[in-house]
């Protein structure tokens, strides 16, 4: 057993957890937020992408000791008191969203890049979503909700930023 520290969507977490434990079953199980999916568990789907200290990751290929200290992000931050983001927002709009296996790990892998990029060219989008596959769209619909997203001002992007968003 393992006690961790970190910080997941804002809020400071203690846990007792085993040293076998993945990120996504901390998150799913402990935690019980289950917005983030498993898919392949092999870090192949990119499903299960989370931001774990500003960079996509896929949580089925964390294990519990590299949690320790970190900072999480999980697609339940995208959204504040019902409101979708408005990368939430044009993935609706944009038929980007199908059976919604891929839909929360393309979310984050997009939040992370608009994060370090908030201006990306179609071919930073591309490279930025490649981790991640869908069956259903076909990746077309995807590409055109960040690309819309990404022309707003970054105060616009709807989702709280952890920290100082000045700093950013």
């Amino acid at each position: 057993m393992r006690n961790l520290r970190f910080t997941v969507n804002a809020e400071e977490v203690q846990l007792e957890v085993e040293d076998s434990m993945r990120l996504i079953d901390i998150l799913r199980l402990k935690l019980d937020l289950t917005g983030t999916k498993e898919g392949c568990g092999i870090g192949e789907c990119g499903a299960c992408t989370v931001i774990m200290n500003g960079e996509a990751v896929c949580s089925c290929l964390i294990l519990a000791g590299q949690v320790e200290g970190a900072t999480i992000e999980t697609v339940e931050r995208l959204e504040e008191n019902g409101t979708l983001s408005k990368l939430q927002q044009a993935y609706l709009e944009y038929g980007a969203v199908q059976c919604g296996i891929c839909t929360p790990g393309m979310l984050m892998s997009a939040k992370a890049l608009l994060d370090l990029t908030p201006h990306p060219t179609e071919e930073e989008i591309r490279i930025a979503l490649e981790g991640n596959l869908c069956r259903c769209t076909g990746y077309v619909p995807i590409i055109e909700a960040v690309k819309a997203v990404a022309k707003y001002p970054r105060y616009h992007l709807g989702y709280k930023l952890a920290g100082n968003a000045s700093s950013r």
